[in-house]
């Protein structure tokens, strides 16, 4: 079961362009004592997509309301929140489109996050790749077919995450977090303008890494660059922050930025 447009469903319209062509975003949301966290951010990153899609924004005061139909109270857990332009048009054509539809769903916080937080993670390296799509780059639309078989390469080979280069070999995203690395009191992640998405908790770190003692830096990068670090951290909004322990066959101590930067995000 979930929400469709505030009530409770099983099944959504095979007209539904979401379905048919992909056709609006999503956001994934941690929720903790019954509080969507970051949630400002979350519609601030809707409305980025939606505007460019051309998809009228809904009403953000009546979506929380929905959301919070859909929030377990008691204990951390997880929501998507979906909207598509809505049903009908003639073929690609937009028009004649009725409302969107906004569907919202819960589900259980994931319990090997916590593992991962504390004591890292290992990453493969996947033969996928990315194309380049500036026009879409950034944004998590609902046309994901990259990430669906970049991780299907990975749980054939038995791993959990993996690092994804886009079509010139440079190093954009995992299949489900955002990339940082830290090297000689650098902290690096991959530009974004051709491929990968621009998550809130990437934009959090960022922000908070203005108040330590450490440069940033955004740009094109190899796969060695990422290899010869110092210390590797992936975030997404629902796991936070977590370190990197080996990728491929090269290890990695867990750093003290990346402590840190846990620190202050969970404070």
């Amino acid at each position: 079961m979930f929400w469709l447009n505030g009530k409770l469903a099983d099944s959504i319209s095979l007209s539904d362009r979401s379905f048919q062509y992909g056709d609006g975003c999503f956001t994934t949301m941690l929720t903790r004592g019954g509080r969507i966290q970051y949630w400002p951010r979350h519609i601030e990153r809707m409305n980025a997509c939606l505007d460019l899609l051309a998809i009228p924004r809904p009403d953000w005061n009546q979506v929380e309301h929905w959301l919070q139909q859909a929030i377990k109270p008691d204990t951390k857990a997880g929501l998507k929140l979906h909207i598509s332009r809505g049903e009908g048009g003639r073929g690609y054509s937009p028009t004649q489109v009725a409302s969107p539809n906004v569907t919202i769903s819960d589900f259980i916080y994931p319990s090997h996050y916590e593992q991962w937080v504390s004591g890292g993670l290992e990453l493969g390296i996947c033969r996928t790749r990315l194309g380049h799509n500036p026009l879409l780059a950034g944004h998590k639309h609902n046309n994901r077919l990259e990430q669906v078989l970049a991780k299907a390469e990975l749980d054939d080979g038995g791993n959990a995450d993996g690092v994804v280069l886009d079509i010139c070999d440079y190093v954009v995203e995992t299949t489900m977090a955002n990339l940082f690395w830290v090297k000689d009191a650098t902290l690096f992640t991959p530009d974004l303008r051709n491929a990968g998405v621009n998550g809130v908790m990437r934009r959090i770190v960022l922000e908070q890494v203005q108040t330590l003692p450490l440069e940033a830096s955004i740009g094109d990068f190899k796969l060695e660059e990422l290899l010869s670090a110092d210390e590797v951290f992936v975030s997404n909004s629902v796991l936070g922050v977590a370190p990197i322990t080996r990728i491929g066959s090269t290890s990695f101590d867990i750093g003290k930025i990346t402590k840190r930067i846990q620190e202050m995000i969970d404070s």
